[in-house]
């Protein structure tokens, strides 16, 4: 019997530093850092759920590649395109593109944001806002 994919449960983002990196993401993307299980860390946001995980980690299947950095992870904002490359910049954080169409995603966002997390993995925040 056939099936069809309703949602992603949680994604698994592997890291050199997992303090460095949920740090990142709760200061820079405002997610919340939840400690689970035997210490595990997750970072929360709305209902969606990223587990951070150290690469190389026991519970890691692909032993060929042990390095993170591979991922693309586009997110939506409930702010304005300025505001959220006002609030990256006073992050710190180094944008690779300034507002301009972005690739079609699941959405109908058409400003996006481009930066990378402190891995290295591409980090795209998108606005509806623009339409509004």
């Amino acid at each position: 019997m056939a099936f069809a994919v309703n949602r992603i449960d949680h994604v698994v983002l592997n890291c050199r530093d997992v303090d460095a990196t949920a740090d990142w993401y709760v200061r820079v993307l405002g997610m919340r850092r939840e400690v689970f299980g035997e210490g595990r860390v997750a970072l929360v946001f709305g209902n969606q759920k990223i587990n951070v995980r150290p690469s190389g980690a026991p519970n890691w299947d692909n032993r060929r590649r042990r390095r993170p950095g591979s991922l693309d992870l586009c997110f939506i904002a409930d702010r304005s395109p300025d505001d959220i490359g006002a609030h990256l910049r006073e992050c710190g954080v180094q944008l690779n593109r300034w507002p301009g169409p972005q690739d079609r995603g699941a959405g109908p966002a058409d400003v996006a944001l481009l930066c990378r997390d402190p891995d290295g993995n591409l980090i795209e925040v998108a606005s509806y806002s623009a339409r509004d």
